[in-house]
């Protein structure tokens, strides 16, 4: 009963609820003799319970306004995006018009190529796309496919999807539902938009990005004029498996199929774990799934006897000292980065062979990785796979084995095959370094310095300090011609 109330009795304890005795008060009640001077102030001076709640509620609010700051920060961003997009597209016209407009004045010249004009192979549309594409990853430090991804969706809200933008502007909804409806919306036809936009938008600003994504899934089944079937049979053709590096020296694999492959595969695989369960087994569902799909993926062999003897291949950067037990220093794996100790000498220990690079003990150089010749030969390759790891250009992680090897000067400009004048690019980047004014250099510390139309540099740095033997510090660095003819045989 309330401190003071009718029918207290005479040896029921004490009670000190602040927010009772607040209450009463505030009522005009009687606080009790049986409440000391000092609990009665001490009571009377802390906030209440309500007050205390409204207090947190401010709390809250003040963080939704601060979230409410980045949709907005992002509806700005796509709006100048998309202003540059078009003003480089006005541009590209204007060039491209000048030189129609030239090329009718007379001949043109049979010596030399003027920088910035289309070469053969790129019409001037594909150069001013590809340079301003470039433009912006260096800007904005992205990679080239997610700067193709934001110039896409700048297009979308502003010219596609208005009423999404506007959302954005006033922080009704994050970035990430903006994509959600974007990433739907793209695969529906014009028509189709403004109902799909404005039924989302409705619960959007009440649901989390999971369940928006539920929603977006089934609402754009339900309106899409083409049958499910036949877009799922498009679908089925951008199927794949994507590895993604993770923190701690772990890893994901993706797989990306048809719906009812991929659950039949996780069910398989609990099924598979379930019944290595026992009262002597340790290891949970989840990491008995794990072990499982370990299992069938390195070992195991298809039903047309694809993988049988095939073993996957890494590439492991080892210490000397950390090999023979002398060092705790981590490991190095090719794609993914540091490793512990223990699991690049288990690595090292089951290797059917190894290719010693000396590197010195303090400052990891390399010092001796074979010699350069006219060709790229053996040794030179593998040096230069030990050196970048990934392909040169900013932002970008493919796989140096999955990469061309560049002339940084071209062969038909005297340039050397030498580890100082050739990196790793992307099959597509040699062609986008000969068409456009995008130029890059070498420097003396290993690192690329990569230099937009508009003067912007970028720099690349080398996965694994190397000095090669009798480099001399201080070298001038390697510069291709700001444009150059067709591109050298690699």
């Amino acid at each position: 009963m309330p401190v003071g109330g009718p029918g207290t009795a005479a040896s029921d304890p004490p009670q000190c609820g602040c927010d009772q005795v607040i209450h009463r008060a505030l009522a005009g009640a009687d606080l009790g003799p049986r409440l000391s001077m000092v609990t009665r102030n001490v009571c009377l001076m802390k906030p209440s319970y309500s007050e205390q709640l409204e207090s947190l509620g401010r709390h809250f609010d003040a963080s939704r306004e601060t979230q409410a700051e980045s949709p907005r920060v992002d509806a700005r961003l796509a709006e100048q995006v998309d202003q540059a997009r078009r003003f480089a597209e006005t541009l590209a016209r204007n060039a491209a018009q000048a030189a129609e407009d030239k090329a009718r004045e007379g001949p043109p010249a049979l010596s030399g190529i003027t920088a910035g004009v289309p070469r053969a192979r790129w019409d001037a549309a594909t150069v001013a796309e590809r340079e301003f594409v470039t433009e912006l990853a260096c800007t904005l430090r992205l990679p080239v496919r997610s700067t193709e991804t934001l110039i896409a969706e700048s297009q979308t809200l502003m010219n596609e999807l208005p009423a999404t933008r506007a959302a954005l502007q006033d922080g009704s909804i994050t970035y990430r539902h903006a994509q959600v409806i974007m990433n739907r919306a793209w695969s529906l036809p014009a028509k189709a938009l403004a109902g799909f936009e404005e039924a989302l938008l409705k619960s959007a600003p009440h649901l989390t990005v999971a369940n928006l994504k539920d929603k977006a899934r089934i609402m754009r089944e339900r309106q899409h004029p083409e049958s499910i079937t036949a877009r799922h049979q498009k679908s089925v053709a951008d199927r794949k498996v994507i590895f993604e590096p993770e923190a701690d020296g772990m890893a994901s694999l993706h797989w990306f199929d048809s719906a009812e492959k991929v659950k039949a595969g996780y069910d398989r695989l609990t099924v598979m774990g379930m019944s290595l369960q026992g009262p002597n087994e340790t290891r949970t569902l989840t990491q008995l799934r794990a072990d499982v799909f370990e299992d069938l993926i390195l070992d195991g062999v298809t039903a047309s006897g694809v993988g049988k003897g095939i073993r996957g291949s890494v590439h492991v950067t080892v210490p000397v000292m950390t090999l023979l037990g002398h060092s705790e220093a981590p490991g190095h794996l090719e794609g993914y980065g540091p490793i512990d100790p223990d699991t690049a000498r288990e690595i090292a220990a089951r290797a059917p062979g190894f290719i010693r690079i000396l590197t010195h003990p303090e400052t990891g150089a390399v010092l001796s990785v074979g010699r350069t010749r006219y060709k790229v030969p053996k040794e030179l390759r593998r040096y230069l796979r030990v050196r970048d790891e990934t392909c040169r250009w900013p932002g970008c992680r493919r796989a140096a084995t999955q990469c061309d090897i560049d002339h940084t000067l071209d062969w038909q400009f005297d340039g050397l095959t030498e580890h100082d004048n050739l990196a790793h690019l992307c099959p597509a980047d040699p062609a986008l370094k000969s068409e456009t004014r995008c130029t890059y250099a070498h420097n003396p510390d290993g690192t690329l310095k990569w230099t937009s139309p508009t003067g912007r540099t970028s720099l690349s740095e080398p996965a694994t300090i190397i000095r090669p033997p009798g480099k001399r510090p201080g070298s001038k660095p390697t510069v291709r011609p700001l444009a150059s003819g067709d591109p050298a045989p690699f």
